[in-house]
Order: C-alpha cells, then sequence, then structure tokens
C-alpha cells in the first residue's frame, strides 16, 4: 500500500505510552488518536498488549505504543508483561512516562523513571516526557503540587524531561499541547501509515480484547488477572445477502479454576449472556457491521504461572 510521503520537514515516529497500572495510559491513547484502539477498565494491569495507534496530522504523523503497566511480578504472564515494557524502550523514538494527577509518586514511579535515564536508540538518548493524566480529578493547588514533584522526580532519577504536560483525557484538557509535544520529540520523515488508519491491530485481537474488557466489568477484584480470551473462529456467514452481512465470532474466555467460571457464567448463565451483549455491541461498533458472537467459558488452571498455556493463549 502506498504511503504519502508527506511534506518537507513532516515529522513521524513511534512514542512508547509507559507507567505504572491505572495510571490512564490507554485511556489517553484512545483520546489522542481520536477513537477506542485499546480496552480500559479501572481494574489494574488491564493492558496485556503493546496496542499501537496512530494520530494523524498535517505535519506529522505519531505512532502511539501503549503497553501494560509496570508492576511488580507475581507469575510468569507479570514478567513477560514487564519485559515486553523493556523491550519496547529500545525501538521507539521518545518515551512518554504517565504519572496520574490524583495519585503521590511512589516507588513504582520512581524505578520507572531511573530505568528511563538510560534509554537510548541507535546510540541517542530517548526523549522522554512526563504527563501529568487525571487532571480533572484534582484542584489547581492539587495539580501545581504535583508538577513540582514530577519535577523532582526528574531530578532525583536523572530524567531531563523534553516536557511537563498536564492533561485529562476525560475533559480532553491540553491534549493538543500533548501531541505538539509528542511531535516536537519525533525525528523528521515520512509518513509510516497510510491517511485514516488509526490503529495495525489484527480485527481478531481487537475483538478478543473487547470481550475481555466486556467481562472484566463488575467482577472481584481478583479475577480480572485470570481471565483471558482468544478468538478461535471469525468469518462472514455464507448465504447472507450483501444488504444483510453477518460477522460470526466464536470466542472461549479461560479463566483459572472451576469457582472463576461459574462468576463468568453467573445464575443460570445470566452473566455469561450479559457480557455476550455489551462485548457484541461493542464489536459492532467497531466493525460496523451485525455479529453473531458464541462465546463459551473454559478452565485453563494456573495459565498465568504456565510457560506452555501462555504460549497458547498468545503470550
Amino acid at each position: 500500500m502506498t504511503v504519502d510521503p508527506g511534506p518537507a520537514g513532516h515529522r513521524s515516529g513511534f512514542v512508547a505510552i509507559v507507567g505504572r497500572p491505572n495510571a490512564g495510559k490507554s485511556t489517553l491513547t484512545n483520546a489522542l488518536v481520536g477513537q477506542k484502539v485499546a480496552i480500559t477498565s479501572s481494574k489494574p494491569q488491564t493492558t496485556r498488549r503493546v496496542i499501537r495507534g496512530i494520530i494523524h496530522r498535517p505535519e506529522a504523523q505519531v505512532v502511539l505504543v501503549d503497553t501494560p503497566g509496570i508492576h511488580r511480578p507475581r507469575t510468569v504472564l507479570g514478567e513477560r508483561l514487564n519485559a515486553m515494557v523493556e523491550e519496547q524502550w529500545a525501538e521507539v523514538d521518545a518515551i512518554a512516562l504517565c504519572l496520574p494527577a490524583d495519585e503521590s509518586i511512589g516507588p513504582g514511579d520512581r524505578r520507572i523513571a531511573s530505568r528511563l535515564a538510560g534509554a537510548t536508540r541507535g546510540g541517542r538518548r530517548t526523549p522522554v516526557l512526563a504527563l501529568v493524566t487525571k487532571t480533572d480529578a484534582v484542584s489547581r493547588a492539587a495539580l501545581a503540587e504535583k508538577l513540582a514533584a514530577v519535577g523532582a522526580l526528574g531530578e532525583e532519577a536523572g530524567v531531563a524531561w523534553a516536557a511537563v504536560v498536564p492533561v485529562s483525557a476525560t475533559t480532553g484538557r491540553q491534549l493538543e499541547d500533548v501531541v505538539a509535544e509528542l511531535v516536537a520529540a519525533l525525528p523528521e520523515g515520512p509518513p509510516l501509515y497510510p491517511a485514516g488508519e488509526l490503529t495495525d491491530e489484527p480485527e481478531s485481537i481487537l475483538v478478543a480484547e473487547l470481550i475481555r474488557e466486556a467481562a472484566l466489568e463488575g467482577v472481584s477484584d481478583e479475577l480480572p488477572h485470570s481471565i483471558a480470551v482468544v478468538v478461535e473462529e471469525m468469518a462472514p456467514r455464507e448465504g447472507r445477502p450483501e444488504d444483510r452481512p453477518l460477522l460470526d465470532v466464536f470466542a472461549n474466555l479461560y479463566v483459572e479454576r472451576p469457582s472463576q467460571k461459574a462468576i463468568v457464567i453467573g445464575a443460570r448463565g445470566a452473566r455469561l449472556r450479559e457480557v455476550g451483549s455489551r462485548a457484541r455491541a461493542a464489536i459492532e461498533a467497531m466493525l460496523g457491521t451485525p455479529v453473531y458472537l458464541d462465546l463459551h467459558v473454559k478452565v485453563a488452571k494456573e495459565w498465568q504461572r504456565d510457560p506452555k498455556q501462555l504460549r497458547r493463549l498468545g503470550f
């Protein structure tokens, strides 16, 4: 596919969006792209894959790389997610560290900032921006204190912030300021993706993520980490008239214990039906076509700790 070379002085590149769990990375990614490309949830460690979202501007193209939250791993899955994030640091043109305005800077933030101080690509120090997220949740005075703390964090960790930008993905406040600073951190170059393309994720992965997002709603705190979704089959139904298409999606939700399976299914299957209804609506909105969604819940014992099971589930 041909990509327009763009005007002279055009900038383009990849920016990793990093931070600890629940720092607002995926919500910010969606807001900057202008469309949902990453699932969101109030549950920590919702993001499990590197998701790319593309910002198009006449003078630039910014490819956001939304990453899982960096945390102290307790499972093989956690170790792999952390390793996945750090691998991205060596492959991107800039890094944006998300620091929520409504939370104090903690040991996790300090650990990440210290690691970012040494991030390089091709022998060049990678620009690191600090994005103070969720500013709508705090007062002006509290935000001023947070910004001062972020400045101190940079000095402590040895990171010379390329920019410090407060932003609210919920209200849209200063989103364009974030884009401007991201663009400034990128090298000159042609667009990397065709105009209008918002993500390069396969549709089957996006569909699986939407199903997992629906399954996360309302479950107990320990269950989200145990849910994985695999789309086994996805194809247009044969024999349908052109003006009445139907996409068949067959997917399995995996949990680690029979008791968790019972929670996801619910009394007489009520909860699974609710998950299916919510997921189907989200999939239809994304793909623009009616969907038949067939969900089954299966037990994959302790899959987060089993390398063989992790490979089978795509991790």
